[in-house]
């Protein structure tokens, strides 16, 4: 658009006219003609273009003009001023703040007010206190422009106190904006009864509430799901025509999408003349987080369909959806929208792809996506670490973990929990306290998962009382924190341990859960509490209404084959509400080679055959058993049934954790760099143990030879091997901490009771089913293994 002049002597009050005309309307360039053309230029001329210049962002044509400006009133300092906030420059704002009093002009509340949005748009505090000190000496304070910018700074930099004291001192001058910055500050800074009450008085005071109030009542509403109130503000909202509103209609469906009232989301949501892509991310995000996953991918698919511009924020929702339905072909799809959307490089949705491929166990797209992000945060290492750790990757999950500090990032707690839950899977206990301690050292708050972990992890390794003290120092306890308690106590063979925190967790009022049963029952099998046992599984659906499942009628099977109650075990089983499964079977076939009843052993072995046609235990436990009994004829058939069906036993092997290194042997091993050593010390252990009344206990030795061959292979076995190099490298008195991948067979059990007296030595051998602690000759397990 162009304008021409008829002549030079159009009159000054009509070129002032146009050019404010012009200015207003965004032509600037025009204004500028306009501003040069004109022979005379008052005030209001040169004003009207540096406001023109300093709103549109033009900074540097304003700050010349302001240069060359014969006369410069505060009205003149003030738009520069307003420009420089506007667009976020704070060190110029403040520098001609500065340099506008020393040159003797005075701020008006609208420079005031101006410097007040921008240290609430930047959240400077410091900044902003000059200015509140600035206000008092020029007397402004009573000035309800400049105290609602007050209230609004101090609101947004979370000094909810020091705006909550400015807006009660002006009761008689509070107009819709203040009432509004203070609800938006009690909002806005977690405060939501507070900014319900401050609205409802806003009210009853008969102030109007605008497209600024509802949102930030209704962000209240929602964070505290007051539904009832929500509803009746949107009441008002339609009485105050804002329901076209397109905010306050995005603010209402997040707040009934958080509230859980789907339906009346949905219903704003179909009424909306516009598709608001915050408004369909609220209604999404809603779906998902109750378990609506079908439905929100139907609002995606729409969303889609209809062409709205899909965002950061829309991804990860929906990506979550994935996360649950495991729908692998449709998360591929959506990967590749993002993809051609050019939404690949925002780290928000990078993070969320990670996850959802972590959650459907698909590591290697999970890998792929984490190693392409160019920036990584600490979401998305977790993203990735804790994914390993879900899906039983835990070296990998602990490399990674490695690999994040050395990156310079600081984890947080969902990271250490994963980290602790992944050492105490692989019992790798100098790690696990390294992460400990990088926990205390990151001078975060305590956590109730990061402890829990850490109770497990302690456990786990064999440190019960490390575990104990964790448990002591912690503030609050859940029924997963008790739970690790008492299932690791069972676990170190302190059965009646376990039963009295059983005690103290019901006398907490906490309610245990289907997990705890199965550590209490575990605890009594293992401590030989029959009568509490069986009073704790009549307790679980009684009292509890928690239905027993296959693992606890095991340990009840467990307990009562130990006690050498195999009939009563048998009626058990055969009273089960469930299918018996192979964990009850291996408890009863466990129960016989114990009691040494091989008839219903065989019973139960047999059961087990067909149940997992491939898994070696049942058929090694049958062969041992038929070995025991001298029936070498019905153990050679069993192993030769294995080699036909080509079901190989595993090797057993005990590994040993010295100076951060992991040290593993199998039976008879020879590949260790200090066998001679070994051996050695083998030998020696096998005098001086005999010394003191070991006697090798050849049923133990499943090969059919002399009785040298038989104790020479006793001698030989992982366990032992691996606590002969403890003994050689430990320093004196340390504890020896070994773990096997199977069960330690009964001669080792009884060589490692000699051997932790004649050597003075704890030793921890973690066996398949739990921990030994030998001390002094005895075991924790009250030789029940």
């Amino acid at each position: 658009m162009h304008f021409h002049f008829a002549n030079s002597s159009q009159s000054k009050i009509d070129s002032n006219r146009v050019l404010n005309e012009l200015s207003k309307s965004g032509l600037i360039n025009e204004a500028r003609k306009l501003f040069d053309k004109m022979s005379e230029r008052d005030e209001f001329t040169w004003n009207t273009l540096i406001a023109a210049y300093a709103t549109s962002g033009k900074l540097t044509e304003a700050i010349q003009l302001f240069k060359e400006t014969p006369i410069k009133s505060s009205i003149t300092w003030n738009l520069l001023i307003s420009g420089y906030c506007l667009h976020g420059m704070e060190t110029e704002a403040f520098h001609l703040f500065s340099r506008m009093q020393f040159e003797g002009q005075r701020p008006n509340q609208y420079t005031m007010g101006s410097i007040l949005r921008l240290c609430s748009t930047l959240g400077l505090l410091q900044r902003g206190k000059q200015v509140h000190g600035y206000v008092i000496k020029t007397q402004f304070e009573s000035n309800d422009y400049v105290v609602t910018g007050l209230v609004d700074m101090y609101a947004k930099c979370n000094c909810i106190l020091e705006a909550e004291y400015l807006f009660k001192m002006m009761p008689n001058k509070r107009n819709h904006v203040m009432w509004t910055a203070m609800v938006a500050g009690y909002s806005q800074n977690g405060e939501a009864f507070k900014a319900i009450e401050c609205y409802r008085d806003m009210v009853v005071e008969g102030v109007a509430s605008n497209q600024f109030t509802f949102p930030s009542v209704l962000t209240a509403c929602a964070a505290v799901q007051a539904c009832n109130f929500g509803t009746q503000v949107h009441s008002f909202i339609v009485r105050s025509g804002f329901e076209a509103n397109v905010f306050v209609q995005s603010a209402l469906i997040d707040m009934y999408a958080k509230c859980r009232d789907l339906d009346s989301a949905l219903i704003v949501l179909e009424n909306m003349e516009v598709d608001d892509v915050v408004s369909w991310n609220s209604m999404l995000v809603g779906c998902v987080r109750q378990g609506c996953e079908e439905e929100a991918l139907s609002l995606f698919r729409k969303m889609h369909a209809r062409d709205m511009k899909l965002g950061n924020f829309t991804y990860p929702s929906v990506l979550n959806c994935f996360a649950s339905t495991k729908d692998m072909n449709n998360a591929m799809s959506v990967h590749c929208l993002i993809i051609k959307t050019g939404f690949e490089s925002y780290k928000l949705v990078n993070n969320a792809l990670v996850d959802m491929y972590a959650k459907q166990g698909n590591m290697d797209c999970a890998f792929l996506v984490f190693n392409h992000m160019p920036n990584k945060d600490v979401v998305s290492w977790t993203s990735l670490v804790t994914g390993y750790a879900r899906n039983n990757h835990h070296e990998e999950a602990l490399k990674l973990f490695c690999d994040m500090r050395l990156a310079g990032i600081h984890p947080d707690h969902v990271v250490l929990a994963s980290a602790l839950s992944a050492c105490a899977e692989l019992t790798v206990l100098e790690l696990g306290q390294q992460v400990h301690a990088d926990f205390v050292k990151s001078g975060l708050q305590s956590s109730t998962s990061v402890d829990n972990s850490l109770v497990t992890m302690y456990a786990k390794c064999g440190c019960i009382d490390d575990a104990s003290r964790v448990f002591d120092s912690m503030q609050i306890r859940d029924a997963v924190t008790w739970t690790a308690l008492i299932v690791g106590y069972a676990r170190n063979g302190k059965g009646k341990d376990s039963v009295r925190f059983y005690d103290q967790m019901i006398a907490s009022g906490t309610k245990p859960d289907y997990i705890t049963f199965i550590g209490l029952l575990f605890a009594c099998s293992h401590a030989g509490l029959l009568k509490r046992g069986r009073l704790y599984f009549a307790s679980m659906e009684k009292e509890y209404g928690i239905k027993p499942g296959p693992e606890h009628y095991a340990c009840m099977i467990d307990l009562l084959g130990r006690s050498g109650k195999l009939v009563e075990a048998e009626m058990l089983l055969n009273e089960m509400d469930v299918e018996p499964d192979a964990t009850v079977w291996k408890a009863l076939l466990a129960a016989c080679r114990v009691q040494g009843n091989l008839e219903l052993g065989e019973r139960a072995a047999k059961n087990l055959f067909e149940l997992e046609s491939k898994n070696a235990v049942p058929y090694i436990m049958l062969s041992n058993m038929y070995s025991a009994a001298g029936k070498w004829e019905d153990a050679a058939r069993i192993r030769r049934t294995m080699k036909w069906k080509g079901i190989s036993k595993e090797p057993g092997c005990s590994w040993i954790e010295v100076n951060s290194r992991v040290h593993t042997f199998m039976s008879e091993d020879r590949g260790h760099s200090r066998t001679t050593e070994i051996y050695s010390k083998i030998d020696e252990i096998m005098v001086l143990i005999k010394e003191a009344g070991y006697e090798a206990d050849i049923s133990f030795a499943l090969h059919n030879m002399d009785k040298e061959g038989k104790e020479l292979g006793l001698a030989y076995h992982s366990e032992k091997l691996a606590v002969a190099f403890g003994l050689l490298s430990l320093p004196r008195g340390a504890p020896v901490r070994i773990f096997k991948n199977l069960r330690v067979c009964g001669d080792c059990h009884t060589a490692m009771k000699y051997i932790s007296r004649v050597f003075h030595r704890h030793i921890i051998l973690r066996d398949s089913n739990c921990f030994h602690h030998f001390k002094g000759g005895q075991c924790s397990c009250g030789d029940y293994w």
